[in-house]
């Protein structure tokens, strides 16, 4: 077993807290300013990112960021997702720290790659959940991060336990990206095929750019292509609603079905298990889309196993076996949320009637069909790769404590 120097992050990290940027100094253009939203449970989300004009970065030298540093958010530092924190890729740059958020490296005696598991390790989140205060704006504060106790092993022993730990993380982000880039295909396919109305005409060219036939709708009251129809979201889809259990069913150990609340319970394609119900109420299928009916509404998963739901979540699939393009019809009315949440009008839920008489422009079988056939094969592609990252992480997480402690040792 390998022995351990007793210390604290204080003795050990290079530590700085953000700049406090003022909001009327952003700009539309420029760099990125990394603040406690753009950190998740393990990585960084760019989707609500501020900019800082690229004239004025030089004086903010201290507070650019490099690639492998470790940021924590310092207000609401853990939430039901897990802990607040991430390690900067080189994807992420350039980018500013913003006050409220700490950034860590390690030192002569802390391999900085070594320290981003200290930092996601059992231990530190039981630490900030213990310390964590403040009723309205959970927060801690740099002294709190700083005297966090540490048991390190030799320089040597923590590069070689960041290598396998690291392999692992860079599998997992490798079929991320993957996963992105097959979705991203998937997503502009929809809007050129049932957005734009761009989708292959009898002679294989762009409908509505080569003059195909447009019809005014009355009720989507907008032009759509000859021969479609518009449709209720209920008329494609089998939509439930979901009810929360009783307190007293939910537990962590494993008995009775899986259950998710809501979109805190989301990951990247699949939600992570965390509580079970002995008394489940509403179901949702293997496959079904989780659709989140509270803030923020919109958010999707696809449910990767039969599961009960709560009332922060609805379920749909497909009345007609498109669930592909279910999914994306999904994902255009999200965008719709998000622009008016952004022009001041506030989604906090979406009722049951709102959800079900959502309007759409509804094209013809044999186009659900192509689309289906291309969009089908990345899902299957995104589904496979999803899962093997659950694999991944499982395995990841039962070896960092075993590792860190001294438990299991690496040659």
């Amino acid at each position: 077993m390998n022995e351990l120097r007793k210390t604290t992050l204080r003795s050990e990290v290079d530590f700085l807290v953000g700049f406090p940027f003022k909001s009327d100094g952003y700009s539309s253009d420029g760099v990125r300013l990394l603040r406690g939203d753009n950190i998740a449970q393990g990585t960084l989300s760019w989707s609500d990112a501020k900019k800082w004009p690229t004239s004025q970065c030089e004086d903010f030298e201290p507070y650019e960021l490099q690639e492998g540093d470790i940021v924590l958010a310092m207000d609401r530092p853990w939430i039901d997702a897990g802990l607040k924190y991430a390690s900067v890729s080189r994807y992420d740059l350039p980018c500013l720290l913003v006050q409220r958020t700490a950034r860590l490296r390690g030192g002569k005696n802390l391999d900085t790659k070594f320290l981003k598991y200290v930092i996601g390790s059992p231990q530190f989140t039981k630490y900030i959940k213990c310390i964590t205060t403040g009723s309205l704006v959970p927060h801690i504060s740099g002294d709190q991060i700083k005297d966090f106790g540490v048991q390190l092993p030799r320089l040597s022993t923590q590069k070689k336990i960041a290598a396998v730990l690291s392999a692992l993380d860079a599998k997992i982000d490798c079929n991320n990206r993957i996963n992105a880039e097959l979705e991203a295909m998937a997503k502009t396919l929809y809007d050129y095929w049932f957005v734009q109305f761009d989708f292959p005409d009898a002679n294989g060219k762009p409908y509505k750019s080569s003059g195909g036939k447009m019809v005014y709708n009355p009720t989507l009251k907008r032009e759509i292509p000859d021969g479609w129809g518009d449709r209720q979201l209920s008329q494609i889809a089998n939509i439930t609603m979901g009810t929360s259990p009783i307190g007293e069913s939910l537990n962590d150990s494993g008995e009775g079905v899986i259950f998710f609340q809501g979109s805190t319970d989301f990951g990247w394609q699949f939600p992570t298990v965390r509580l079970y119900t002995t008394q489940p109420a509403r179901m949702a299928k293997r496959g079904d889309i989780l659709l989140s009916v509270r803030a923020p509404v919109g958010d999707l998963n696809i449910a990767h196993l039969d599961c009960c739901i709560g009332r922060g979540l609805a379920a749909l699939n497909s009345k007609d076996g498109f669930d592909g393009f279910l999914f994306y019809v999904m994902q255009y009315f999200k965008t719709i949320f998000d622009r008016r949440n952004s022009e001041g009008t506030t989604f906090g839920s979406i009722t049951k009637d709102d959800l079900h008489s959502l309007p759409l422009a509804y094209p013809t079988t044999d186009l659900l069909k192509k689309y289906d056939e291309v969009v089908s094969g990345y899902n299957q592609m995104i589904f496979t790769r999803s899962m093997e990252n659950q694999q991944l992480t499982q395995l990841r997480d039962w070896l960092l404590p075993l590792l860190m402690n001294g438990q299991v040792t690496v040659a």
